[in-house]
């Protein structure tokens, strides 16, 4: 299927020649000749996505609400103890819970930090961020720290990736609820080819300059404010449903050297610092259905103590670990 954004003009058709008696046909909008496209079977059109700041009012003044914050970082690298924050964005609105839709204004905030190194040549790239961009700039810590403490929710596409590194520069992320748009929604079971943010973007008809942080806070919010998939719920409920639940990470102590294929096929991955096969289950339905497999496939007749850490969504997809225990098979 043929894809079209228009971020320019397109040429003009070719229009016959003015007479006395016949005037020059009006030229069509963009708008227009989008939607004569997007009524074809073999074209599909992209618009550019307009950021949304304000949402107006709720269908209900007195349903209940959550003020979630939806973040994103560009930063010098992938490791968050030597690698630091470049340009930190986050959005702030009320999100009302019966409907999953967000409601009235969005709080703004987007700041850059000079990093006190050179910005490797690979961020560049992506970012599109240099060093004299960055020269001499803080992020706003009281500003920083006030749109946190309004939060009820903090969301980021890549929490894994986000979370670390904003609790390492500002340590009032650690004591709130976060969820991760990537993990905790299941987007392949929704239709989607990708996860990726910018073909989410995509699917809703809409394209946008990618890998800088506040156009992606913008996507990310409008992509979650839709039903995911054929679903008559938002990205931003099954998120807040997701952090009031915990996962469970799992540690498959002692398994046996010849289950080692068995495992990494059903998706477990290889920790080299503790040498251990681990997975993480979403809910205790999931931890209870993959201990009986453990026990069936992996471990037999043999005795077996394995961990099971519990991730609350204070501790999910932080660097810090949950409260963990034995269990025995």
């Amino acid at each position: 299927m043929q894809q079209f954004s228009f971020e320019f003009d397109p040429p003009r058709p070719a229009q016959p020649a003015a007479t006395p008696s016949t005037a020059p046909a009006a030229e069509p909008s963009l708008e227009a000749m989008a939607q004569r496209l997007e009524q074809h079977p073999d074209f599909r059109v992209l618009r550019r996505l307009v950021p949304i700041l304000d949402f107006g009012p709720a269908a209900s003044p007195t349903t209940a609400r959550q003020r979630v914050l939806v973040l994103d970082t560009e930063t010098t690298g992938l490791s968050h103890p030597t690698d630091r924050i470049i340009e930190l964005a986050m959005l702030l609105v009320e999100v009302d819970t019966a409907s999953g839709s967000p409601v009235g204004p969005v709080a703004c905030f987007e700041g850059f930090e000079d990093p006190g190194m050179p910005i490797p040549s690979v961020a560049r790239e992506v970012t599109g961020i240099t060093d004299e961009m960055v020269k001499g700039h803080r992020l706003d810590d009281p500003q920083v720290e006030a749109m946190v403490a309004q939060a009820d929710l903090i969301v980021a596409h890549n929490a894994g990736f986000d979370r670390p590194f904003v609790e390492a520069r500002f340590p009032c992320f650690a004591g709130k609820a976060w969820a991760c748009s990537f993990m905790d929604i299941d987007w392949k079971a929704a239709g989607a080819g990708s996860s990726k943010l910018s073909a989410l973007a995509n699917d809703q008809g809409w394209f946008y300059d990618a890998h800088r942080a506040l156009v992606d806070c913008h996507a990310l919010l409008q992509v979650l404010a839709r039903p995911v998939g054929h679903s008559a719920t938002t990205g931003l409920s099954q998120l807040i449903a997701a952090a009031s639940k915990p996962s469970f990470k799992l540690r498959a102590t002692g398994s046996p050297f010849e289950s080692k294929d068995k495992l990494k096929g059903r998706g477990y991955r290889w920790d080299a610092d503790a040498k251990v096969w681990t997975c993480t289950l979403a809910s205790q339905e999931q931890l209870d259905a993959e201990l009986a497999w453990l026990k069936a496939e992996v471990y037999g007749r043999r005795a077996a103590r394995l961990e099971i850490e519990v991730l609350d969504s204070l501790v999910r997809y932080s660097a810090r670990r949950g409260e963990a225990a034995d269990r025995s098979l």
